[in-house]
């Protein structure tokens, strides 16, 4: 290069000094027309010239330098954010800002599709100033957005208004007009070859974006896409998280649940073996339930603890009210609610042999109810073996009674003594009471007679025609007595 001329000198180190501080391009120019109004000669214009259009050339470059630095380091800037941060949000604020800060738009904005809504929504502004424009949806395959959805090809249009290349509507020219924008660019957000969402950079006014630009866009949405697909995977790690903790509190909540109907299982069997009562199970089983249990005959007649539940409708007599709680657990298999009580119907196959009511527990989870649905099983067993004892006290007794009935003089103290062993106390004041039914009913009215008395001190037999009662005399007049027992036969005997 040739040594510049004296006079040029200054024109130079002017340029130099430009180029140091990053002027503005008209600058450069201003050089050339100071030195044509100082009267340079043409040689040194020339010189002057040259060397303004090569100082151009390196302002030019680094300008391009500086701003793929800052492009860099926002770039770099947004992986850090993807590294560090774990929300969503921010990190899509963050992408777009940069989207606007870099391309030098005045708003920027970001897309993503609502699937139950069928449509996209905006997911994201910067520099937005329209309500409207902010909270716009757009139908899938409207407007510069939809054509980028569909195609997953960057768009840029310098003035949205007029161009035809994508479907205009009303609803999106409108929000497009309310903010002012004219120039748009649109990239997609790619996620696997499948669109995700569209990342957008605009002005309000008229304007060519660049290839670079559109590159650079198209990374800041690939960033803004791994975001996204990151947000993703955490959440459905959560999810899974949360899935396995709940499965594990049920499992956990099953094996404790296992665990307790094991030790109650235990605990009645342990009674049945030790010759317990049914009372003694109730007693068991209240504790193990915290409420109050009741053991009930078929009808629904206390045999321990106190009556049971009135049930729904009109006033009806407790033990009613009862006998059709049993006849329902008994048709269902299982312990039903009635009102604040539980019933669980003591069978013994297809026989119903009385039932349990539990008090004090408005509600029962599975591992509760299936305890108290076991300890209807045992108190079954425990009525089914007192039966069966019962039936042959009854006919030891019943022996006992057709001896009163056909010679009571024969052996006055015998009969007394006999008695005495049974259990049957002949010295005080009994009622007896004569059930008569056709033949072909009898022996089911002795069975009748039997449950009747089953649990008390009286004892029944078959004599001639009829069933022989036999009751302590507890102070209830004899016709009062009578209709009670014709009415409990009548339903025992069907």
């Amino acid at each position: 290069m040739n040594e510049p001329t004296e006079s040029a000198a200054p024109a130079l180190r002017r340029l130099i000094d430009l180029l140091a501080s990053g002027a503005a391009t008209e600058d450069f120019a201003e050089v050339l027309s100071e030195a044509r109004r100082q009267g340079a000669p043409a040689a040194v214009l020339a010189e002057i010239d040259a060397a303004a259009w090569q100082a151009l050339r390196v302002h030019r470059t680094l300008r391009q330098h500086r701003r793929r630095e800052a492009e860099l380091t926002a770039l770099f800037d947004t992986a850090g954010d993807l590294a560090a941060s774990r929300d969503l949000d921010a990190v899509l604020q963050a992408i777009v800002r940069r989207a606007r800060m870099l391309l030098g738009t005045h708003t920027a904005y970001l897309t993503l599709p609502d699937e139950e809504a069928g449509d996209t929504y905006m997911r994201v502004t910067d520099g937005s100033v329209s309500q409207l424009f902010q909270t716009l949806r757009l139908s899938l395959g409207d407007g510069l957005g939809g054509l980028v959805a569909q195609t997953a090809r960057p768009y840029a249009t310098p003035d949205y208004r007029t161009d035809e290349r994508f479907h205009h509507t009303g609803t999106i020219d409108a929000g497009v007009l309310d903010e002012g924008l004219v120039a748009i660019i649109g990239v997609p957000l790619l996620l696997g070859g499948r669109v995700i969402g569209v990342l957008f950079a605009a002005d309000r006014s008229p304007r060519a974006f660049s290839p670079d630009e559109v590159a650079l866009l198209c990374t800041l949405a690939a960033h803004a896409a791994v975001a996204l697909d990151t947000a993703k995977a955490l959440a459905d790690t959560r999810a899974a998280l949360t899935d396995l903790a709940a499965a594990n509190h049920v499992i956990q909540a099953h094996a404790a649940a296992v665990q307790r109907a094991e030790q109650a299982h235990d605990r009645l069997t342990d009674l049945v073996l030790r010759g317990a009562e049914a009372a003694d199970v109730a007693a068991e089983v209240a504790t193990l339930l915290d409420g109050e249990v009741a053991v009930h005959d078929t009808e629904g007649h206390p045999l321990t603890g106190r009556p049971g539940p009135d049930g729904a409708g009109p006033p009806r007599h407790p033990a009613d009210a009862l006998a059709d709680a049993l006849s329902a657990s008994r048709a269902e298999g299982r312990a039903v609610r009635r009102g604040e009580d539980w019933v669980c119907a003591a069978l013994a196959g297809h026989d119903l042999l009385g039932g349990l009511v539990l008090r004090g527990r408005a509600d029962l989870d599975d591992a509760d109810r299936r305890i108290f649905e076991r300890a209807s099983v045992v108190t079954a067993l425990l009525l089914l073996l007192r039966r069966s004892v019962a039936e042959t006290e009854n006919r030891v007794r019943g022996e006992l009674l057709a001896d009163l009935l056909t010679a009571p003089d024969r052996d006055p103290a015998g009969l007394t003594a006999r008695g005495r062993r049974l259990g049957v106390d002949l010295g005080r004041r009994h009622l007896v009471l004569v059930a008569e039914a056709d033949p072909a009913d009898r022996s089911r009215l002795a069975g009748a007679a039997a449950r009747y008395l089953f649990g008390t001190r009286g004892i029944s037999a078959e004599h001639g025609e009829a069933v022989v009662l036999l009751l302590p005399d507890d102070g209830t007049p004899p016709d009062r007595a009578a209709a009670d027992a014709a009415d409990r036969l009548a339903r025992l005997a069907g």
